[in-house]
């Protein structure tokens, strides 16, 4: 960057040091500007100078006549130009005109002919020749004259036009409204008349179809004669409907709970399946209650034999006075003893177990009674008192047996303490509280019964939770006890095994061992008497429960596929018609209400009216149906045509528009039809003459010109004095001087032209930016082809300029080139350049300015790439073309 910076700092001081180069750089940086100006000025505003364009208006116009007035559109055609400035108006002669045109005197001459007013008075009287105005144009005196000149011939006939128009309008709406007056008077007659016969049309069809009904009526007649005696005597069944009107109120009243049975059967249609699972179970009880009875016979025989062998035990168990006079001849005898009797100790568990099943039951037993007489599945009869007082009886045994099983756990736990936990404990004085309550509920529902009384829906919710609390507590000690006690009867023989075996010291504690033992036999002993009563009690009632078993399990059987069908095959119809008919039930009944009797009594004004009218209808019948028979078809025919003539005629004259048109506004309705089109123009970016609206493209040419003089005249080489630069370095030092010239050139330019010349620009800053930048861009584009090219840079430099003259869209739009332009038209920088310096004189939309920026610092970067690319591998035969080229000494 060093070396870059030494020779533009180099470049500048050499200038400081000859006048007469610096003079010459200022005049480089200020001749772009005096192009740009010149031209900018010179279109400043040609639009509005264009009266100096002189036309010759000639006029020979006869004139013509109408109605006895005289008119002569050629000389009001002259006497609307002298006020109008917009071109340069001569009036003379036809000859004058014709030899003014041909010498280049005026640019054009437009002559009225003779027959012109005739022929625009002839479409009133049916000749449609259309007139005639001359117009002859010298198109080798300018290019652009004929186009404005044509414009101000094309206004003439338009003024002409215009004019004749309005003035036949208005004559015609004047004549026309006279007729309206007469018109307006009688269309409401002929909108009634109209309205009536269509309305008649429609109703043809209807009155086709009354008269077919005529001659069915009195075809039908005599059957409708005996009906209606037959309805006349129907009023004597007016009693009966009174009744069935009764009844259907009845019915209204109960559908609810006609509506609340039909809810009932679809909520037992849901429970089939339970009923068919129900029905399976009893068929399964039925044919196992062989099994229930032998093993009822099985448990009952190992409960006596326990008995036995409990018993047995009770009475060879040693006495304890014994222990201190036999000393260790009692240990032997009390090991034989446990030895002999082990099966009475070992049959404990199991009868503990059995009796808590059985208290068990006993307690599910009550809960269900409970809830069966809670929700009304059993009556609260006799048989009810009878079933709770022996669940109180139970309930009152059971709570006995869990205090005999309690001072069994507490000899066990004498025996062999920590065999039965504290919460077991808990448990049976817990299970055995709500037994008790159970048993005071059930009593005194029993004696409610018995008395005759109802049953409190409280106590039986009680009686219903203490035997399910009960139940629920005996059911957590079968779970936990139901394989410790054999172990725990096991490890208390083999410990008074052992103690039978010690010497007399250890015997001392043998005494509180055997009184524990003796009081598990003793009520091991009640356990089995509790548990033969309960099994004796079932074997007893198991003959009548198997019958009624085996009875219900026939009858379900038989039964249950039968109402299965009949409920499927009926809910749904009940379902689907019940809401229907208690809507018709409903409306039937509120018919019975409110309208029976109003209808009774018209029934009877009609039945008195049939008795006494049926004669005259009789006769009117008859006249009716000759009437269609011989006027009705000619009737149709004449509505028919007179409806289609009708609607024919307002098919081709619509008679509001007609109206409206005879009675409207004369002058506005010609002057609306002399100019019915009223054009609303809207600028956008508004730029207020035409030498601001050029001056994007004379500034772009001028900075693009001012690029071409730097190359011609400024060397691009570098006179290095010896010192070794590399060819960027050189190349960037020289082109920094250039860009320094054109930044001044850009500068000039745009700051003479809003200040020297007031050009019109949106943005001003932007403006001085943007030509900045363009001017940046162009001049590393033209030094780039000299750098590279050498003097064949500057031919190129001169030909780019003229391709992006011609397709840029500077002057006229694109689409109005050559397709070869328009291809070229995206790839030239002059493209970019103009549409953003237009931004900023029309106002800047952004993304247009963002894209044109970059499109020329893309043109600008390419640049760069080929001198640092080209130059090198262009420099031994751009050298060589050079030489030859001076070898010519013509060329430098």
């Amino acid at each position: 960057m060093a070396a870059v910076w030494r020779i533009y700092k180099k470049d500048w001081a050499g200038l400081f040091k000859a006048p007469v180069a610096l003079l010459l750089i200022a005049a480089l940086a200020l001749l772009p500007s005096v192009y740009d100006w010149v031209n900018v000025a010179a279109v400043w505003d040609p639009y509005s100078n264009t009266s100096g364009i002189p036309i010759a208006v000639a006029s020979v116009d006869q004139g013509a006549a109408v109605d006895g007035k005289s008119f002569n559109i050629g000389d009001e055609v002259l006497e609307s130009l002298r006020s109008n400035k917009s071109l340069g108006w001569r009036f003379t002669d036809v000859k004058s005109a014709e030899h003014g045109v041909q010498r280049g005197d005026y640019y054009a001459s437009i002559v009225i002919p003779a027959e012109f007013s005739q022929r625009m008075a002839g479409v009133l009287e049916g000749e449609l020749v259309k007139p005639e105005v001359d117009y002859t144009v010298n198109e080798k005196i300018n290019a652009i004259a004929p186009k404005i000149t044509a414009k101000g011939a094309s206004t003439i006939t338009a003024q002409i036009s215009e004019r004749f128009t309005e003035t036949l309008s208005s004559t015609v709406l004047t004549a026309l409204s006279a007729i309206d007056r007469e018109f307006q008077a009688e269309l409401p007659v002929i909108r009634k008349v109209e309205q009536g016969l269509f309305q008649l049309e429609a109703g043809l069809p209807e009155i086709e179809q009354a008269g077919r009904l005529v001659l069915k009526l009195q075809q039908d007649w005599p059957q409708l004669a005996d009906s209606a005696g037959r309805i006349a005597a129907l009023t004597d069944k007016l009693p009966e409907v009174e009744q069935a009107g009764k009844a259907a109120e009845l019915l209204d009243e109960h559908w609810g709970q006609i509506s609340d049975a039909a809810g009932r059967l679809q909520e037992l249609q849901g429970r089939l399946p339970d009923l068919a699972r129900a029905a399976e179970l009893l068929s399964g009880l039925d044919a196992g209650f062989s099994r229930v009875g032998e093993a009822l016979d099985r448990a009952s025989d190992r409960l006596e034999e326990a008995g036995k062998v409990v018993a047995a035990a009770a009475r060879a168990l040693p006495q304890t006075d014994r222990i201190a006079a036999a000393g260790p001849a009692f240990g032997q005898e009390l090991q034989q003893y446990l030895a002999q009797n082990r099966a009475a100790f070992t049959a404990v568990p199991q009868v503990l177990q059995q009796n808590l099943h059985l208290l068990q039951q006993n307690a599910d037993s009550a809960a269900l009674l409970a809830s069966q007489l809670a929700e009304g599945t059993a009556p609260p009869d006799a048989a009810a008192a009878s079933r709770l007082q022996l669940a109180a009886d139970r309930l009152t045994a059971g709570s006995g047996a869990l205090q005999h099983t309690a001072a069994l756990f507490a000899a066990l736990n004498t025996l062999a303490p920590g065999t039965v936990p504290g919460s077991e404990f808990r448990a049976l004085a817990g299970a055995r509280a709500s037994w008790a309550a159970g048993a005071a509920q059930a009593a005194r529902l029993a004696a409610a019964l018995r008395d005759g009384g109802g049953l409190d829906p409280a106590a039986l919710a009680q009686l219903g939770g203490d035997s399910a609390k009960g139940a629920a507590a005996l059911g957590g000690i079968l779970a936990r006890y139901s394989a410790e006690g054999q172990s725990a009867l096991q490890g208390t023989l083999q410990q008074l095994t052992a103690v039978a075996g010690t010497a007399a010291t250890a015997l001392q504690q043998a005494p509180q061992r055997l009184a524990a033992l003796s009081a598990v036999l003793d009520e091991a002993g009640t356990a089995i008497q509790y548990g033969q009563t309960g099994l004796a009690a079932l074997r007893d009632k198991l003959p009548a429960a198997a019958g009624e078993v085996s009875a219900a399990a026939a009858g379900i059987s038989g039964r249950l596929a039968a109402f299965t069908g009949f409920v499927t095959d009926v809910l749904p119809r009940i379902q689907n018609g019940l809401p229907a008919a208690g809507e018709h039930i409903h409306a039937a009944a509120e018919f019975a209400r409110k309208d029976l009797p109003g209808a009774e009594e018209k029934f009877r004004r009609a039945s008195a009216w049939i008795t006494a009218g049926l004669p005259r209808a009789d006769r009117g019948v008859n006249r009716a149906a000759e009437l269609v028979r011989n006027d009705l078809p000619a009737l149709e025919h004449a509505v028919r045509r007179a409806a289609d003539t009708v609607r024919k005629v307002k098919r081709e004259v619509n008679l509001e528009e007609i109206a409206q048109l005879l009675g409207g506004d004369i002058k506005g309705t010609s002057d609306f039809l002399a100019s019915p089109v009223v054009l609303k123009e809207k600028a956008l970016y508004p730029i207020p003459n035409y030498g601001s609206a050029m001056t994007p493209f004379y500034v772009v040419l001028s900075l693009w010109v001012g690029g071409t003089l730097l190359i011609s005249l400024l060397r691009t080489g570098v006179d290095t004095g010896g010192i070794p630069y590399r060819r960027h370095q050189l190349y960037f030092g020289r082109l920094l001087t250039f860009l320094t010239v054109g930044i001044f050139q850009a500068l000039i330019a745009v700051l003479g032209n809003m200040y020297l010349l007031k050009c019109y620009v949106a943005d001003k800053q932007w403006f001085v930016l943007f030509a900045v930048l363009i001017s940046i861009v162009f001049v590393t584009i033209v030094f780039t082809l000299v750098y590279v090219f050498g003097n064949l840079g500057k031919g190129i430099a001169i030909v780019f300029m003229v391709l992006q003259f011609s397709s840029s869209g500077g002057t006229f739009p694109i689409s109005t080139t050559g397709r070869f332009f328009q291809i070229l038209n995206p790839f030239m920088p002059f493209t970019y350049a103009i549409s953003l310096l237009r931004e900023a004189v029309g106002g800047i939309l952004p993304e247009v300015a963002v894209r044109d920026a970059l499109y020329l610092v893309l043109f600008g970067m390419l640049a760069l790439v080929l001198a640092l690319t080209l130059q090198k591998p262009l420099e031994r035969f751009i050298r060589r073309a050079a030489e030859q080229a001076e070898a010519s000494k013509l060329i430098s």
